[in-house]
């Protein structure tokens, strides 16, 4: 039974309006430290380095800097990446006790390579970055860093001046000091003036808000004091930046002048709206730079709030104003500045010098790992909803997709599931069987996904929070007793998955033998692990709640991180380290890639929130995380059979493809809707299935290089100014472009197909059309406007059956595009679909398709693998094709084999009948 609060609670929450409730959430001005630090305005730094402590060894620079208005000092650290990147830390030289650095983020210490002093004044000092006459040049007074190549100024660092390091102090108006003051006077020594400088005046400003915070009814006690940093970077020659994820707003990012900064917090965020920067359920402090000569990133390694400023000298002006700076040739460069605000740790900053789009997402890879290689069935189609009711509803809807000659992978239980709201755990009237539930989907080759979220119900019969209590697994409160809040199961505690022997334990949960009624075919769903506190401040964890010795304040960010990261690891190793996990996660932070996907969160059913999925994913995708979908339908509210339609028409061309719905709404499995529209969501998610052959191998790309699935058309055309800002359509690697109809009655659309002197073909008709072009695109309910490039081969499977395992031995149909050279090139990658034996053993097929001088061939990409597949070619389609007079295969053993074709010559598309080849040969396809 729930809580009578609780149910209050959910009343008031469930019903009524639709829209955010904006009160329960911070603004800049409303947080203390953002708004202390965004009274700083730019001008000259207080900072200066003081190039007397400079040095240098094989692998760093260090230099101490002091402020000369309260003479502590800080300590610089520089160091030289491999890669092109540039790391910049800055600390307090000798704090009062340690301030947070953020762990398990970097995959490892990232290697570097030696700085060489090139010239050092009194003014200053210049070192060499090896690559490309690239310098960075240090200056000492005031201290501002910049990053040269040639003589262009890429980046530069604290040149306006917001440069600011709150130090950590002894609070003066009252007897209670911080813990850890032992070292009190050696820190009074290190923040003595040397000689020749004044006293620093002892009484430094008390504003409100610097040792406690009150936000509606929550007092935030901050035992630390004032600790916030800040730090500007300009960069001259970009008018647009990209990332910092999670925002539900455009793919270009605004300028925040006369707004909030964006503002990174995972939260849970109650219907939220479009188009703003309020904070989400995930954070990743990366952004990226690009013009048509040079793309970059930076990466903010900060787990605390943090807010990002984002001003440019050309927003705002008027195209006619654009116009007169041009016809006076007026000399100003566009230039962006940032400013990054957090509320605790250091200054650990990852400068991403590309120089191109591939270049970056490589660095940033590098760091901190890339996307899971998801198990196949991972990419097909997913059905939610909260909740399915009973073992019986589950065995209703799973025959509903066979009835209707649907295809589906996976189905999800939500919370209801589970007895109370307890974890682990089945409900005993509802689901008494589960493995015969989970067997019954295993007989049709699907798989069941069910939800176990990170806060525990207290309650003194259940294994689960016994144990979690009686190894003091909980996160604490200040007064050092078991931190507790509500959530869904009422009251609960929060374990501390900061603490990798928390993380190991709650990983022993999923074993077989632990987690009763799991069977291999059964994934997880890690919801709320923001974490979501119904009676918390702003809906989460109280900033003085405790993990260990770091406040929540210093590791907010990273919290939803480690509960995606335990959960990966408990299904790995449940089965002894063979199969690859699934696990969903609403929370993130930088480094969440290599535990699986994410979704956009509690969306809703208006068209606004099928639009803002694209570039929601796109900014995603940007900064690592490739496996991104949005709930298909809308969770909140009820869709209109239109909109319905169009999100599956969408979300069949985003990675990670499920519909998922609210308690209160009506069901809406795929044919509830007549046969029409029951049709037009079967054509769309067969769509699906039949390109998962591609989708794969994307996935595959992304595992390895780190290059995002789903990427705005720039990443490719990356001089193609017109692309910069476009977020209604995409492209899924190089290949294909998607523009999804997603305005309500629409007629027709307008794609831009880039690319001067390329040719784009509709997938759908084969029609021909040239690059660099805005095609106006008549549209009817049944459109899914998508293009393949010419020059590519895409692979496809064209007999779709119940579930992706179901095709796992079907054969392929290759999709040639031909260039205007009449070339065309592509790949086909194999493996078993589900574990780790393509790493551990090399165990899959990696061929390199080509078609050059009238001829196609397979080659063996990966020599040193070992697979073999029942699969074969069916079909080859060669689009923009002459008609031969015959067609000759030649396999390996010397044998040569006349093929069947068809030529249609109104479209020039050649068909190749049966090859019958194994995909996993080499073989050639001759046309004569």
């Amino acid at each position: 039974m729930m809580g009578p609060l609780l149910v209050l609670w959910l009343a008031v929450c469930l019903s009524g309006t639709w829209a955010v409730d904006r009160g329960n959430f911070k603004t800049c001005d409303q947080s203390a430290f953002c708004k202390r630090q965004r009274a700083l305005k730019p001008g000259q730094s207080p900072y200066r380095a003081l190039l007397e402590t400079l040095e240098l060894t094989n692998t760093k620079l260090t230099l101490q800097l002091i402020n000369d208005n309260n003479k502590v000092r800080l300590l610089l650290e520089l160091y030289r990446l491999q890669g092109n990147m540039t790391r910049v830390k800055i600390n307090e030289l000798k704090p009062l006790k340690p301030r947070f650095e953020v762990p398990d983020v970097l995959i490892n210490d990232p290697p570097t390579e030696p700085l060489s002093l090139l010239s050092q004044d009194e003014n200053g000092v210049v070192l060499s970055l090896g690559a490309d006459s690239q310098r960075l040049i240090v200056s000492a007074k005031p201290f501002r860093l910049d990053i040269m190549e040639g003589r262009e100024v890429l980046l530069s660092l604290n040149s306006r001046g917001l440069l600011a390091f709150e130090h950590l102090r002894i609070r003066k108006d009252t007897k209670v000091d911080p813990e850890g003051t032992e070292n009190k006077e050696e820190n009074e020594a290190a923040n003595e003036p040397a000689e020749g400088e004044e006293k620093a005046k002892e009484d430094e400003k008390v504003e409100d808000g610097m040792w406690e915070e009150t936000f509606k009814s929550h007092t935030d006690s901050k035992p630390n004091g004032p600790s916030s940093i800040s730090l500007d970077f300009s960069l001259p020659g970009v008018e647009n930046v990209y990332g910092i994820p999670e925002h539900a707003d455009s793919l270009k990012l605004k300028t925040t002048d006369g707004g909030d900064p964006y503002r990174l917090f995972n939260l849970d965020v109650f219907q939220y709206e479009v188009f703003n920067p309020m904070a989400l359920y995930g954070a990743i402090p990366v952004m990226l730079s690009h013009s048509a000569q040079r793309t970059m990133g930076i990466f903010w390694l900060n787990a605390a709030e943090t807010w990002v400023d984002i001003s440019s000298n050309t927003a705002g002006k008027t195209v006619f104003g654009q116009m007169l700076d041009y016809v006076q040739g007026s000399s100003e460069t566009p230039q962006t500045d940032v400013r990054w605000i957090s509320e605790s740790g250091i200054i650990d900053v990852f400068i991403m010098l590309g120089p191109t789009p591939t270049d970056v997402f490589s660095q940033y890879a590098s760091l901190t790992g890339t996307q899971a290689f998801p198990p196949l069935s991972a990419l097909a189609y997913h059905q939610c909803r909260w909740n399915y009711n009973d073992q019986e509803d589950v065995a209703a809807v799973d025959q509903g997709f066979d009835d209707h000659d649907i295809p589906y992978d996976f189905i999800w239980l939500d919370i209801e599931h589970t007895d109370g709201k307890r974890y682990f755990t089945w409900d005993p009237h509802k689901f008494p069987q589960p493995k015969d539930m989970l067997q019954g989907l295993l007989d049709k080759r699907r798989k069941m996904v069910t939800i176990v979220d990170p806060h525990i119900k207290v309650d003194s019969s259940y294994k689960i929070h016994n144990e979690i209590r009686s190894k003091g697994f909980y996160v604490k409160s200040k007064d050092g007793g078991d931190y507790e809040g509500w959530c869904w199961p009422g009251n609960s505690g929060y374990p501390d998955f900061t603490n990798p022997e928390m993380r190991a334990w709650w990983a022993s949960m999923f074993a077989y033998d632990q987690y009763e009624g799991s069977m291999e075919n059964m994934y997880t769903w890690n919801d709320m692990n923001e974490p979501s506190v119904f009676n918390g401040p702003e809906v989460t964890m109280h900033k003085d709640a405790l993990h260990g010795n770091w406040e929540n304040r210093d590791l907010h960010n990273l919290y939803g991180f480690y509960v995606q990261r335990a959960t990966a690891e408990g299904l790995i190793e449940r089965s002894g380290g063979v199969e690859r996990p699934f696990v969903l996660a609403r929370a993130f932070f930088a480094g969440s890639q290599r535990y699986g996907a994410v979704w956009t969160g509690d969306n809703a059913a208006e068209w606004d929130h099928l639009k803002i999925s694209i570039p929601m994913c796109l900014s995603l995708g940007l900064v690592g995380v490739s496996f991104c979908g949005a709930d298909v339908g809308g969770f909140f509210k009820s869709p209109s059979t239109e909109l319905l339609v169009r999100w599956y028409q969408t979300g069949a061309y985003q990675p990670f493809f499920r519909a998922h719905a609210h308690l209160d709404t009506p069901r809406r499995e795929p044919w509830l809707f007549g046969p029409e529209n029951t049709a037009l969501i079967r054509e769309a998610v067969r769509q699906r299935y039949a390109l998962l052959p591609y989708w794969y191998q994307l996935f595959y790309h992304a595992h390895h290089s780190g290059q995002p699935v789903m990427r705005p058309l720039w990443v490719e055309y990356p001089q193609d100014t017109a692309t910069f800002s476009m977020d209604d359509q995409f492209l899924l690697g190089r290949d294909l472009l998607v523009h999804p109809v997603t305005e309500e009655g629409a007629r027709g659309l307008t794609a831009y197909l880039p690319g001067k002197g390329e040719v784009w073909f509709d997938v759908h008709t084969f029609q021909k059309h040239n690059g660099a072009q805005n095609l106006y695109i008549p549209v009817t309910i049944s459109s899914i406007p998508v293009f393949q490039r010419g020059g590519s081969i895409i692979p496809r499977k064209a007999r779709v059956r119940r579930s992706s395992s179901c095709m796992e031995h079907d054969p392929y149909t290759l999709f040639v595009a031909l260039s205007p050279k009449r070339f065309a090139q592509g790949e086909l990658y194999i493996d078993d679909g589900h574990t780790f034996n393509f790493d551990k053993h090399k165990q899959f097929i990696h061929r390199r398709l080509f078609f050059a001088n009238n001829a196609l061939s397979s080659r063996n990409l990966a020599p040193g693998s070992q697979f073999t597949t029942f699969s074969w070619i069916e079909k080859i389609v060669i689009l923009g094709a002459s008609k031969p007079s015959k067609a000759t295969l030649k396999t390996p053993d010397g044998k040569e084999s006349l093929l069947e074709f068809d030529f249609d010559a109104s479209m020039s598309v050649l068909t190749l009948r049966k090859p019958g080849v194994n995909a996993g040969v080499d073989w050639t396809v001759v046309l004569q």
